[in-house]
């Protein structure tokens, strides 16, 4: 079955990661994928716009099916694959609802910590100033506390909807690429734990961006925040 899947990917990137990450929990591995390098804009390439119009990474393809987007393609692995692999949409529909609005909220926080991280590269020169970035900088920090809100009760077997889950899937790779580039764990001991709980998680380790082990460390791009 995983035979027939294509995913093309840019290693550090959190919607990769997230694809990658429930293909491992889903037990599809043997798949077939491409690594595409950002800095040499491989994902513009006419094999990416094949499958993703949009020029953007992760494109996923699974036979003649295309999904994209990095929530829908783990709703959709989940959904095509529910006996297979760990299961990860609880069946209390309390924590279904929680689950299903962590993942969008951690969407939401992937933008919040691009306009940070990357505003230079998103922002042309001549538009750039300090008083933007110091905003972007404290719209962030106020998202970060509604997630350590969030992980007050985080515990091993108890996560951000009760068991691990799609919430998980979609969110630890943001927590992830935060403390890479350097988020103060003293600031945020809620996600410094969140973090450590699931960091040797197998489907996690499996897929660890390749890019992080040659360079495991970003810039300090959110020592401030």
């Amino acid at each position: 079955m995983a035979k027939s899947m294509m995913l093309l990917w840019g290693s550090g990137s959190p919607p990769c990661w997230r694809v990658m990450i429930a293909l491992e929990e889903k037990k599809l591995q043997g798949y077939k994928h491409k690594l595409l390098s950002f800095e040499k804009e491989e994902h513009k390439s006419q094999e990416v716009l094949e499958i993703n119009p949009r020029a953007q990474l992760p494109a996923f393809k699974h036979g003649d099916i295309i999904v994209n987007e990095s929530c829908a393609a783990c709703l959709y692995l989940e959904n095509r694959f529910k006996s297979q692999g760990s299961k990860l949409i609880p069946d209390s529909p309390a924590e279904q609802a929680l689950m299903y609005q962590h993942m969008m909220e951690g969407v939401h926080l992937t933008d919040k910590l691009n306009s940070v991280v990357y505003y230079d590269y998103l922002v042309p020169e001549e538009e750039r100033h300090d008083s933007a970035l110091k905003r972007n900088k404290e719209a962030l920090t106020t998202e970060l506390q509604l997630w350590e809100g969030y992980l007050q009760n985080v515990a091993a077997g108890s996560y951000l909807a009760g068991p691990f889950s799609l919430a998980d899937v979609i969110v630890f790779p943001n927590i992830a690429y935060a403390f890479r580039f350097k988020l103060s764990v003293e600031r945020y001991p809620k996600l410094a734990k969140y973090y450590s709980l699931l960091k040797d998680r197998p489907s996690i380790k499996a897929s660890w961006p390749s890019q992080w082990f040659a360079t495991p460390q970003g810039d300090d791009a959110l020592k401030d925040v």
